[in-house]
Parts: structure tokens; C-alpha cells; sequence
């Protein structure tokens, strides 16, 4: 299998269309981000891989084995890993590389995460899980990593990667042990993992995005495309993917940078309304959304399954499209790590479910999740787990 990246005021005559993409992999770079407004670094042909997106862009209609009551365990069918060399019995250590929980998403899924591993602590799946958090630092992942390696106690490693480069060797040394790699979330350059779990990625992420402003807008009509950082892998092929269909309909992108930014968020939507001639606005990540809504408050536009947003999206009327990055993902890994401990195969490459809310599902989207806290997901998919739903209300990050 080749290994792949994955790794988001004014008012007008015209409706305006804002696409605000979840930021469910914000990551950090070595290098200092440019400054906002900038758009050094990003450029679009670096990212591109037409059989990516062609991938991906297939996997959006793709039928999933498995229960779609939980999305958590479906996957598309493909090659499978023949995980019987790691069936054993009696409760497991699971040692847990994490490139962060420093952002919404990444602290609802681990809230998520640990829930999950009560489950299987209680069932006597998993002894323990020591876990490690980079702090979004290649540099201390790696070194985290090979801690665990040096430790010499882990019966089974997940890796949730800072980078996709940086990190791949460190992955390679977790599988050399000899013991189950679970991948999640960001992808590395090699495929020794027994699995990589994901959802289908920011190819697919693009194309819903670009397409929902597509058949609102006109071929001629200008989006303001606004990015959080460049370098990212799953934020660049979400861009990426995007661009190329704008190009393709004939639509005008112009795009910025802005560090998550609210104030200059709303600053470069402004300045750009102010020229009279943007129908719509595009984002790669959902940090600084409701800056970006309550510039434009009244119009028509699209989200995120972060609570905030969707909150607002009711609020002002808007009419719009919340793609997702599945957070329920969180949940893979360990119930993942459950099948290999029984030997039982597992997909190598698992790819999840990805599909936007709509704006028919949101008020069944908000109802489900009264009560939960801005920063939460709507599709967390931690409903059947101890501590439902106090735990995600309260915010209790273990």
C-alpha cells in the first residue's frame, strides 16, 4: 500500500457563502508561520496528488462495513492485517504517543478516548494506558516515543503523529519492537503500522467544501479563502482540493493566512466585503469561525460541527453546510488494539465515515448536544460511554 499524507459585516446584495472547516489537526511547525495576511509556503501544486484526491473523492460515496450506528467502527473494505502473532490474553499496557490535546477537537476526543479505555479497563482488555503529550513538538514526540521503546513495557503502541515527515522514523522504530502499531488521525510515510485509522481526509474535506460554494455561486464570483497555517498536510490538501475546483468552475480564490486570528479574521473580511465584490469566503480550519460569522451577520453561510458554530448557525438563521473531521475517531485505536489482542484482522489502511451535517440534521445535531460546551463536536460519538454526557459538559480533561 503507498503511504499517503492526510493530514481545513458588510451587507451585500448577493448572498455570501462562508465555508468554515473544523480544525480537528491544527498543528505546530518548526518554522515560524508567516505573518498574517501572508501566504509564503503554501503553495497548492506542492500538496496536490491527483490520485489522492481521486481517492478520496470516490471514498466520499463509498459503502462501509460494519454498523452505521457506530461510525466508529465502520470502514471501507480493503486489505486487512492478520494480526494473529499479537493474540494474547489477560489485560495489556497500551503505551500512547500524542502530538497534543491544544485545541477543541483534540481535547473532546481525548475525553472520548479515556471514556473508551474505562470500557475496556472494566472488561479487562487494557491494563493501563501511559500516555505522553508532545505538546505539538516533533522533537518531544519523538523523544516520547522512544522512551516507551527504551522502557520496555508496552505491550502495544498508538501514535497520533505531530507531523507527517518528522515522524516517521519514530514510527518505524515503535513497529521494529515487534509489538501492534495503531496509527490515528495524521498519516506517516511508511505503512509498517498494523493500522492506520482515519477518517477519509482533507481531499474529501475540500471537495465538500468547494462544491457547497460552487452551487451557490457563479463562475466569475470571487471567494476569500482564509488559512490558519501553511505546511500542515491535512490543511493543505483540504486547500488544495479546493482550489483545483474553484479553478475548475471558474471561480476567483484569493487567499490568506491568519494564525486563528478573530481580530484579523474579521479585519480581512472586511477590507474585502469593503471592495463590493466577494460572494464567498472559504476556511481550512475552525478556529476564529464565529469571528468570521459575526462579520457577516444575517447572511447566508456554512460551518463546523464545533458546538459554537453550529449554535450560531442557528442563531442568525444562516442557511449553510457543517463538513467534519470525525472526531469519534479517538474511540478506533483502543477498540482497534481489542481486535488485535484477540487476533482477530483489522483493516490496515481503516478509513472512517466523513459526512457533513446538513442544515435539515442541525437542529437534531443541537438537540443531541444540549447542554455541552462551545468547544465540544457534535459528532464525538461518545453517547454509550461511562460518565455520558456530565463528562463532556464539564470538560473534565483527564
Amino acid at each position: 500500500m503507498r503511504s499517503r499524507k492526510f493530514r481545513g459585516a458588510m451587507a451585500s446584495a448577493a448572498a455570501l457563502l462562508v465555508v468554515l472547516t473544523a480544525c480537528g489537526t491544527d498543528d505546530s511547525l518548526d518554522d515560524d508561520p508567516p505573518a498574517a495576511g501572508e501566504t509564503e509556503g503554501g503553495d497548492e501544486q506542492e500538496w496536490f496528488v491527483q490520485e489522492d484526491f481521486d481517492t478520496q473523492d470516490a471514498q466520499r460515496d463509498a459503502t462501509f462495513e460494519g454498523d452505521p450506528e457506530q461510525p466508529w467502527l465502520q470502514y471501507i473494505d480493503g486489505e486487512m492485517s492478520d494480526t494473529a502473532e499479537f493474540k494474547a490474553s489477560g489485560a495489556k499496557k497500551v503505551c500512547f504517543a500524542n502530538a497534543s490535546i491544544s485545541n477543541p477537537w483534540r481535547q473532546t476526543g481525548w475525553i472520548t478516548m479515556n471514556q473508551q479505555l474505562k470500557v475496556l479497563q472494566d472488561s479487562g482488555v487494557i491494563s493501563e494506558m501511559e500516555t505522553r503529550d508532545a505538546q505539538d513538538d516533533d522533537n518531544t514526540q519523538i523523544s516520547d516515543i522512544q522512551y516507551f521503546i527504551d522502557e520496555g513495557n508496552c505491550d502495544a503502541f498508538v501514535i497520533s503523529p505531530n507531523s507527517t515527515a518528522a515522524m516517521t522514523p519514530a514510527v518505524e522504530d515503535a513497529c521494529a519492537t515487534g509489538k501492534p502499531v495503531v496509527v490515528f488521525d495524521r498519516g506517516v510515510e511508511t505503512d509498517c503500522a498494523t493500522t492506520f485509522i482515519h477518517p477519509i481526509g482533507g481531499y474529501a474535506w475540500g471537495i465538500d467544501t468547494a462544491n457547497f460554494l460552487i452551487d451557490n455561486l457563479e463562475e466569475g464570483d470571487k471567494v476569500v479563502a482564509l488559512r490558519i497555517l501553511p505546511g500542515v498536510d491535512v490543511l493543505e490538501t483540504r486547500w488544495a482540493a479546493a482550489e483545483k475546483l474553484f479553478d475548475e468552475a471558474g471561480i476567483e480564490a484569493v487567499d490568506y493566512f491568519t494564525g486563528a486570528d478573530p481580530a484579523e479574521i474579521k479585519n480581512i473580511i472586511t477590507d474585502e466585503i469593503t471592495k463590493g465584490d466577494v460572494a464567498g469566503v472559504w476556511m481550512d480550519a475552525g478556529d476564529g469561525a464565529v469571528a468570521a460569522i459575526e462579520a457577516f451577520e444575517d447572511q447566508v453561510m456554512t460551518g463546523e460541527d464545533e458546538m459554537s458554530f453550529l449554535r450560531k448557525w442557528e442563531e442568525t438563521g444562516l442557511t449553510g453546510l457543517a463538513p467534519v473531521y470525525s472526531n469519534f475517531q479517538w474511540r478506533t485505536p483502543l477498540l482497534a488494539l481489542e481486535m488485535i489482542f484477540k487476533g482477530e484482522p483489522v483493516p490496515k489502511e481503516w478509513v472512517l465515515p466523513q459526512v457533513p451535517i446538513t442544515e435539515d440534521e442541525r437542529a437534531d445535531y443541537l438537540e443531541a448536544n444540549d447542554g455541552m460546551p462551545d468547544g465540544h463536536y457534535a459528532k464525538f460519538g461518545g453517547e454509550d460511554l461511562p460518565g455520558y454526557p456530565e463528562v463532556w459538559q464539564e470538560r473534565q480533561i483527564p
